[in-house]
């Protein structure tokens, strides 16, 4: 099993309440990856066909070409999983002094991801997120995290693998950029989200609310509930 991952949104929210990290699961990831350049080629304006990433949010993109493309990507087997929440709901231990602690957040929101896809009876799980900077966490720690995280719900056969790769170089990584760019015009109310769950719903074989009511528990119970 490979899985690609990245995320949409930003954790202070601004305008955008909800943040989405997820993407899909695919056992040929070079098959995905050719259909993915092959329609970019032909079907892409001129000035992006050979752009070595193309982003959901590419303004050289028309909307009616994205619903198209997402149509065409929804047609090639992508099983899609996201998890999703509400940013006002960021829980205590990832805040401190008035910011959030982006690194430790971003991985428990990862690990929870990926829990979705647990148990399987795949003696491979190779994980591969989009590079971004974790803000108090180094790559290896944020590795070390997950995998201790995950790893009491494998086969101790299983192939664990966990690496962050550069999206410019990986078409896999920019087909879960539009997964997670649509997922988050759905759950926002933008343009067109509801159009494109609809193209995709058919394709999501698990999802998930992440800090639901976690504030309204907090007053309630007068201290911070389990996640």
């Amino acid at each position: 099993m490979y899985i690609f991952l990245d995320e949409s949104g930003n954790f202070s929210g601004g305008q955008n309440d909800f943040f989405i990290a997820g993407g899909f699961i695919t056992n040929e990831p070079k098959r995905t990856a050719r259909v993915f350049r092959k329609w970019q080629h032909k079907h892409f304006p001129k000035k992006i066909r050979r752009k070595s990433e193309v982003k959901f949010t590419d303004s050289g993109l028309q909307e009616f070409l994205k619903l198209k493309t997402f149509n065409f990507l929804a047609s090639q087997d992508v099983r899609v999983f996201y998890v999703f929440f509400n940013v006002k709901n960021i829980p205590l231990q990832y805040r401190c002094k008035g910011s959030v602690e982006a690194g430790l957040l971003y991985e428990a929101i990862v690990e929870q991801a990926l829990q979705l896809l647990l148990p399987n009876g795949d003696l491979e799980f190779r994980v591969f997120r989009d590079f971004r900077h974790l803000k108090g966490l180094s790559q290896a720690k944020f590795n070390e995290i997950l995998k201790l995280g995950l790893a009491p719900r494998f086969s101790l056969k299983t192939i664990f693998q966990v690496e962050a790769v550069d999206s410019t170089e990986n078409a896999n990584i920019q087909i879960a950029d539009w997964v997670c760019g649509a997922l988050f015009r759905y759950y926002n109310k933008r343009q067109n989200g509801g159009q494109y769950f609809t193209i995709l719903k058919n394709s999501i074989i698990a999802s998930e609310e992440l800090f639901k009511d976690y504030w309204e528990n907090f007053v309630k119970n007068k201290k911070p509930p389990s996640n």
